[in-house]
C-alpha cells in the first residue's frame, strides 16, 4: 500500500480528533475495526475501494464542534441520537462533557457535526465512569410509551432506560435535569407510569420495582439512593414555537433540593417558556418542488395504494391514511421514525407541477424539527436521516426550555448564596 495513503487515514482521523476504534466506529467497521484502522495506518493492507471512497467522504469540519473554554457549567448529552438536545445547551456556554448514543447511525450524524463520536450502551456504562457535570440531559427511548409503539412501559427494554438516568442522577446528583418523551408517557397505564418516575425524582417512592422489570443491576441498587430533585412538567408543541408542525413532547425538569437548599422554591423562580405566538407555514421550509430530484415523488402504485386505504378507513368511520399538505398549510401532523418507509403523514401536494405528491427531504426534515442549515444532514443514507429527524427533538423548543431551566439555575445560585 502506498504510505502516503496510510499517512493520510493517519492524518485525517488526527485532524478529526477520534481514536482508532472511534474511527472504525464511524466508517461502520465490525469487530476488531480499532486493529482493521491500526493496520490501515501502518500500511499494512489497505481499505477496500468502497472504504477507501468512505475514508475520503468523512467531513471534518464539524459545525457544532465545542469551542467554549470557559464554561459557565457542564452537562451530559444521553440517549443523544444526532444532538438536538445538546446545541441550545452548547449555545448557552455549556460544555457536554459526555455523550452516549448507541444507533451506529446516528453516531455517524453526531460526529459529523460535534466532532466528537458518543459512547455506546448506557446499561454497559458505569455510573462512575462518566465525568461529573451540572445539568443532565435525556430524551429517553420512546417507543415503549408512543401510539407507534407496542405502549409495554417499564416492561419493555426500552422503557426501562429511564432507570438509567435515575442511576446517573442517584451518583452525580446535578444541579438540574432535562428529561423528555412523548405525549403518550403522561396517559400510559393510567398514568401510574409517570407518576412512579415522578416519585422516583422526587424521592417519593415507596415500592421496590418489580423483578420482571429488566433493570441494570448498577440501576437497580441506585433505587435505594433516594433524589430529591423539586420536579416540573409540561406537554409542549413544536407549532407554538416556530415550527410548521404539531408535534407535542412531554417535558420533566428537575433542580435539586439538597444542593440548592429547602428554602429554594423553583415552581416561584422556574417558568415554563410561553408560546411565541407567531403564525407559522409550510412553505417557508419547503424547497423548490420542481427541483428536487424525481425519487422524492412517489410512485403510482404507491399513490393509488395511499389513496385505497384512506378509503377503507373512511368507510370504518376512522381517520386513518395519508395526510397531505400544501406550502400554505399552516402546520404538518408529526414527522415519525417510520417517514422513510412511505412518507404517509406528511405527503406534499405537487397537483400544479402535474405529479403525484411527493416526500419531505432530509433538509426539510432538518428544517422542521428546527436545525439550521449548517446542519449536516447527509452523513448517513437518506432512510437513515429520515429515521434521525423522525427520532429527534425540535430544537427551537428545547431552546426555549434552556434559556428558562439555564435562568433558574443561575436565581437559585442567588438564592443559596443569601
Amino acid at each position: 500500500m502506498n504510505l502516503s495513503k496510510a499517512d493520510y487515514i493517519r492524518s485525517k482521523r488526527e485532524r478529526m480528533g477520534l481514536t482508532q476504534q472511534q474511527f472504525a466506529t464511524l466508517l461502520l467497521l465490525k469487530e476488531n475495526g480499532e486493529r482493521t484502522v491500526g493496520g490501515w495506518e501502518r500500511g499494512e493492507h489497505q481499505p477496500s475501494p468502497r472504504k477507501w471512497e468512505d475514508i475520503q467522504a468523512l467531513p471534518e469540519g464539524a459545525p457544532y464542534r465545542a469551542v467554549e473554554n470557559d464554561p459557565e457549567f457542564r452537562f451530559i448529552d444521553l440517549f443523544a441520537g444526532i444532538g438536538g438536545i445538546r446545541i441550545p445547551f452548547q449555545e448557552l456556554r455549556g460544555k457536554c462533557v459526555f455523550t452516549s448514543e448507541w444507533d451506529k447511525f446516528a453516531k455517524k450524524t453526531y460526529a459529523a457535526n460535534f466532532g466528537e463520536m458518543p459512547e455506546g450502551d448506557i446499561t454497559k456504562i458505569s455510573a462512575q465512569s462518566i465525568p461529573a457535570h451540572d445539568v443532565l440531559l435525556g430524551g429517553f427511548p420512546c417507543q415503549a410509551f408512543s401510539q407507534a409503539g407496542l405502549k409495554k412501559g417499564f416492561l419493555d427494554t426500552r422503557g426501562t432506560m429511564f432507570f438509567e438516568i435515575q442511576k446517573i442522577l442517584a451518583h452525580h446528583r446535578p444541579k438540574a435535569f432535562l428529561l423528555e418523551n412523548v405525549k403518550q408517557l403522561r396517559g400510559h397505564n393510567g398514568g401510574r407510569t409517570l407518576a412512579q418516575i415522578l416519585e422516583i425524582l422526587e424521592g417519593k417512592h415507596e415500592n421496590e420495582i418489580p423483578d420482571e422489570v429488566p433493570l441494570s443491576a448498577e440501576a437497580r441498587e441506585a433505587l435505594g439512593n433516594r433524589l430529591n430533585y423539586q420536579v416540573f412538567t409540561r406537554v409542549l408543541r413544536a407549532r407554538d414555537f416556530g415550527r410548521p408542525q404539531n408535534r407535542e413532547r412531554v417535558f420533566i425538569v428537575g433542580f435539586d433540593r439538597d444542593y440548592y437548599g429547602a428554602g429554594t422554591d423553583f415552581s416561584t423562580i422556574f417558568s415554563w417558556p410561553e408560546p411565541t405566538g407567531v403564525p407559522t407555514r409550510l412553505g417557508d421550509i419547503l424547497e423548490n418542488s420542481a427541483q428536487l430530484a424525481p425519487h422524492y415523488t412517489i410512485s403510482d402504485k404507491l399513490w393509488n395504494g395511499h389513496e385505497r386505504r384512506k378509503r377503507e378507513h373512511t368507510e370504518k368511520g376512522n381517520g386513518f391514511g395519508y395526510s397531505l399538505f400544501t406550502k400554505e398549510s399552516p402546520y404538518t401532523s408529526t414527522l415519525s421514525a417510520r417517514y422513510y418507509k412511505d412518507g404517509s403523514e406528511i405527503l406534499i401536494c405537487q397537483k400544479e407541477l402535474g405529479k403525484n405528491p411527493r416526500k419531505l427531504t432530509p433538509r426539510e426534515c432538518a428544517r422542521l424539527q428546527g436545525f439550521d442549515e449548517k446542519f449536516i444532514v447527509d452523513a448517513v443514507s437518506e432512510s437513515q436521516a429520515y429515521k434521525q429527524f423522525g427520532n429527534s427533538v425540535t430544537v427551537p423548543v428545547i431552546r426555549a426550555i434552556a434559556e428558562e431551566l439555564r435562568a433558574a439555575m443561575v436565581a437559585g445560585e442567588r438564592a443559596r448564596q443569601r
